[in-house]
């Protein structure tokens, strides 16, 4: 599946600065959906190109500025690969959090039944019988044995 990403930097006037200078942002947007991230760079209107996607000249901090901001569209571009060599399907949520370093918490069935049977174990007599704890253990054990009966004995 082919995702169209586009990346846009920009400026936000509503969030200038006492000072008058403007926050770039970066936007990214896949299948429509859009992804946007501070780079937590300022910059003065006038110098800013909104065609280019950049500041204007040659000046020290125009060169550091846009230096960085064609590392974070690189950094796009490696991530988008790394998610395809992956073979991982790409969508807004995913691709943010791969590309803020976020991980993912994979959550499975019997952990968390697991870890519900013990909060129940600690209300007995609070909240809740010993019989309901006892049935959650049974229905517990049915699952596992549900799972192992038919994913590795197929």
């Amino acid at each position: 599946m082919k995702n169209k990403i586009a990346i846009l930097f920009y400026t936000k006037s509503s969030r200038a600065l006492k000072n008058g200078l403007l926050p770039i942002y970066l936007r990214i947007t896949i299948d429509g959906v859009r992804i946007e991230i501070s780079t937590s760079k300022y910059v003065e209107n006038s110098k800013w190109s909104v065609a280019a996607g950049k500041i204007k000249g040659n000046s020290e901090e125009a060169r550091t500025i846009n230096s960085y901001l064609d590392i974070l569209r690189n950094k796009v571009y490696e991530t988008e690969k790394s998610m395809i060599n992956n073979n991982q399907e790409i969508f807004a949520d995913s691709f943010k959090n791969k590309f803020m370093g976020v991980e993912e918490k994979k959550r499975m069935l019997i952990p968390i039944f697991q870890d519900h049977n013990k909060r129940m174990e600690a209300l007995i007599d609070k909240e809740y019988a010993s019989s309901t704890s006892k049935r959650y253990e049974t229905t517990l054990k049915h699952v596992e044995d549900f799972i192992k009966h038919s994913y590795l004995c197929s």
